[in-house]
């Protein structure tokens, strides 16, 4: 670590040294993108965005189970992050005084350093600016690896640190014919998997700091068995009233990210048009895919043009944790149905007597 500070106190490009122009960016809380161009004629840029992270108690589900949170821009996952190839990312990470613990980030689109885990590490009451370059276009988890060893890594992934950068082509996505791909919306969905340790009698614990959670967190965490496996935060994060809109005849990208555990996203009633399961977009795209493999420590996106109207449920195909771990979302789209896509030709109705089942 000392190393790669000291080379980079040395470099000679600094980023006020760059003659580029310079945009500023502001972050929203997931499952919405910033606004951004999915194709850009313009030269590379520095594009300029902001990170605080906030150490918070969190409900995380119907019951009012509570964690010790700690969350990039106090969202679970952290913002998505949106610039095209050949920008430069600079980013503010800030830890403020009221927070108890140092903090760092780890992207994993950029090159050296930890991914700039050993140029960030910063405690409470502190800043620290970092660029990097984005050279390789796709979809990339960024997460906190504070000290780069020993238990805060797990703790602090676990408790709620990550996000995602997106690096778009500068000419946009294309499919495997070299075929321009648009979107009308996009989402981003954070899975993540909570670890809340339980009394003797099984129910959930609640504390009243991070390091009284501590031990007893790290404990349920060496066990490799979740309590909670949600979306964006809490169980229902993503449904009912939460759920995401949208309308037939539209395409949404649907970026997913997990920095922990493998998971197997399906569209319930709907497939993946597009599919970079390995979220680089320099590879071609799978298509017509009914379920597909986000790798732990990794994102993936998938194109989607919704062709009927209704609830379209998403969720991790491992159905323990979708149906009672929290791994569900919801589509809510609108629109006219189409009978040729699909039609109820008899409506249930009883068996006759005296008559076997056709």
């Amino acid at each position: 670590m000392q190393a790669a500070v000291a080379l980079a106190l040395a470099a000679p490009a600094l980023a006020e040294d760059l003659d580029l122009p310079r945009q500023k960016v502001d972050l929203v809380a997931p499952p919405f993108v910033h606004p951004h161009e999915q194709a850009t004629r313009q030269g590379p840029a520095i594009v300029e965005f902001r990170l605080t992270v906030e150490e918070k108690q969190i409900v995380i589900d119907d019951a009012g189970t509570k964690l010790q949170a700690m969350a990039f821009n106090g969202t679970i996952p952290g913002p998505l992050v949106v610039v095209h190839e050949g920008d430069y990312v600079e980013v503010t990470l800030v830890n403020p005084e009221t927070n108890s613990m140092p903090h760092n980030i780890d992207f994993h689109g950029a090159t050296g350093a930890s991914g700039g885990g050993d140029l960030t590490l910063i405690y409470p009451g502190e800043q620290v600016v970092l660029r990097w370059k984005a050279t390789r276009p796709g979809v990339f988890v960024y997460h906190c690896i504070p000290g780069g060893v020993g238990p805060m890594v797990p703790w602090h992934i676990a408790s709620g640190m990550s996000g995602a950068v997106m690096v778009l082509p500068r000419d946009g996505l294309k499919d495997a014919n070299g075929k321009p791909l648009h979107y009308d919306r996009v989402y981003y969905l954070g899975e993540q998997d909570f670890y809340v340790p339980r009394d003797a009698k099984g129910k959930f614990k609640t504390y009243d700091s991070h390091i009284d959670a501590f031990a007893d967190t790290m404990e349920a965490m060496h066990k490799l068995v979740p309590t909670h496996v949600v979306f964006n935060g809490r169980v229902g994060a993503l449904t009912g009233k939460n759920a995401m809109p949208a309308k037939v005849g539209e395409t949404v990208l649907i970026v997913h990210s997990q920095a922990d555990r493998d998971s197997r996203p399906h569209l319930v009633g709907g497939h993946g048009d597009y599919v970079w399961e390995t979220g680089k977009f320099s590879n071609p795209p799978e298509t017509n895919l009914e379920t597909w493999l986000i790798r732990g420590g990794s994102a993936g996106a998938a194109l989607y043009t919704f062709l009927q109207p209704g609830i379209y449920a998403y969720v991790n195909h491992s159905m323990i944790e979708a149906f009672e771990l929290g791994a569900t979302a919801h589509f809510r789209v609108e629109g006219t149905w189409n009978n040729d896509l699909m039609a109820q030709i008899r409506a249930p109705e009883p068996l006759r007597a005296g008559t076997s089942p056709q």
